[in-house]
């Protein structure tokens, strides 16, 4: 379980990875923009990212 801090530092993180040119791990339309693909991505568990505590 991550706390609200984590989650908004890992959807952030690749949300700015995408806003970069990274390409999205899920399905997504033209009209979303990188914070919803980040956020889907962290619901679905998808996220290339990890916390060490």
């Amino acid at each position: 379980m991550y706390s609200k801090f984590e989650r908004a530092r890992l959807i952030g993180a690749r949300a700015l990875q995408i806003e970069c040119g990274a390409p999205p791990l899920i399905s997504v339309s033209p009209t979303m923009n990188p914070i919803s693909v980040a956020e889907e991505e962290f619901g679905r568990g998808v996220l290339p990212l990890v916390v060490y505590k």
